[in-house]
């Protein structure tokens, strides 16, 4: 099975930088799609990033020309570079897997514990 754990949330000024990281874990497995959703109070889980092994990324509109996605294959490992941050980039981030098993012969969603990122002055 797949492991995936996050790190880099905290507090950061409007207009400062956050980085996340997240490093999947395990064996018998490869990951194609991995990336970060987001999820504010009182509102639902939204598509934050996500990058596919080959480089290929996607990103909502909302973070669009502030957030850089990227990814280290040979380490399992996916980042999220936050730039330019607002108020309304407060939320918990979650790290997301989307891995082919080998022994089961398909593919499934793993996620991670989510970590925090509040902007506030």
């Amino acid at each position: 099975q797949v492991q995936l754990v996050e790190s880099g949330g905290g507090l950061v000024q409007p207009g400062g930088s956050l980085r996340l990281s997240c490093a999947a874990s395990g064996s018998g497995f490869s990951i194609n799609v991995m990336g970060w959703y987001r999820q504010a109070p009182g509102k639902r889980r939204e598509l934050v990033a996500t990058i596919t092994s080959g480089g290929s990324s996607n990103y909502a509109d909302s973070v669009k020309g502030r957030f850089t996605i990227s990814r280290d294959n040979a380490k399992n490992t996916v980042y999220l570079q936050m730039n330019s941050t607002k108020p309304e980039d407060t939320a918990v981030y979650y790290c997301y897997a989307e891995a082919y098993l080998y022994i089961f012969g398909y593919s499934r969603a793993y996620w991670g514990q989510g970590t925090q990122v509040t902007v506030s002055s």
